[in-house]
């Protein structure tokens, strides 16, 4: 598709406007963590839901505590608050990478929850820094996702209806982990990856619309940079850790690929959808022609937060064998 003529929405340009871009290259550890923690302050603030969303008044959020043997990983989860008995699982992870947080997800989660009368439970998986690159992440949602799993009675969740869903390095993270299901278990019913990062090789950086959106409001190349950094510390094999560049393919999940236009990362998704397909794995590419990077996570300033979600919504209801009429959906 071509999106060399298009323009991000308004409100994503007035928010440019007014915050000042930092140095990645120059940014210390130090300065990463005091960065990030403003940033999640106010991406978990109620007043920020002026721009990521108001959530569905029918369900229940709150943050808990998943003990594993060697460590606690904090999720928050969203359940709807009429008792349906056990229902879908969804399990959410947020991106950023080296900022984010689940509670700036509370819209599309909430939402999702309530149509599809499902449990989503969002990873704070452990963000990247100098100290923490991209496996422990990865390793916080397997382990919650087979624990959650495993005790479904507890969480009263249906194991046989699972999917995963993940945003920016949260689809990477995600994509991530629906390859080791294959290999390990659990079965999973359903992928959805929205502006996913898939290739943090070298040539990740040669994409036609990595070099047309280099500089785009939401996410840049610079940024980016930083992020490959973290994730890939010298001595590992960038091709471990990218998607795009498995050497199998089949067998996964079906997949929802959800990819805006105006977004470095755009052909990133649109490759990754190829790749799927062409390995016999059921792939569908949505494209949102304007929006922007984690436009998802910014309905307030972003109209097409709106039909992403309710494409992930049908996408997900289907393969998750939800009944509630697709009118109730949107």
């Amino acid at each position: 598709m071509d999106d060399m003529g298009e323009r991000p929405p308004l409100g994503i340009r007035l928010l440019s406007a007014v915050q000042k871009e930092p140095d990645w290259a120059a940014m210390t550890g130090e300065e990463l963590v005091t960065f990030r923690e403003a940033v999640n302050r106010r991406q978990g603030s109620r007043s920020a839901r002026l721009i990521t969303g108001f959530p569905d008044r029918g369900v229940s959020i709150g943050w808990q505590d998943v003990a594993l043997p060697d460590r606690v990983v904090p999720v928050r989860v969203y359940r709807p608050s009429s008792d349906h008995g056990s229902g879908p699982l969804v399990l959410h992870v947020h991106g950023g990478g080296f900022v984010g947080t689940a509670a700036q997800c509370d819209w599309v989660n909430s939402h999702l929850a309530a149509r599809l009368r499902a449990v989503v439970v969002s990873v704070e998986h452990r963000l990247l820094d100098p100290g923490t690159s991209l496996p422990p992440a990865v390793d916080d949602a397997w382990d919650v996702l087979r624990h959650v799993v495993s005790n479904a009675a507890d969480w009263r969740v249906d194991p046989a209806r699972t999917a995963v869903f993940g945003e920016s390095t949260g689809a990477l993270i995600t994509a991530l982990v629906a390859i080791r299901a294959r290999e390990h278990g659990p079965a999973l019913a359903a992928q959805v990856l929205v502006n996913p990062v898939v290739d943090l090789t070298e040539a990740g950086f040669d994409h036609d619309s990595t070099t047309r959106h280099a500089d785009s409001p939401t996410l840049t190349v610079a940024r980016m940079r930083l992020l490959q950094r973290l994730a890939v510390p010298p001595g590992t094999d960038p091709r471990a850790l990218s998607p795009l560049h498995a050497d199998d393919l089949n067998g996964l999940a079906p997949a929802l690929v959800v990819v805006p236009t105006v977004d470095p990362l755009a052909d990133h998704g649109r490759r990754y959808a190829e790749r799927l397909l062409e390995a016999g794995t059921p792939a569908r590419l949505t494209e949102h022609p304007g929006a922007t990077h984690a436009f998802l996570s910014m309905p307030g300033v972003v109209s097409q937060a709106k039909a992403a979600r309710t494409a992930i919504t049908e996408f997900l209801g289907d393969h998750l064998a939800v009944t509630v009429p697709k009118a109730a959906w949107t």
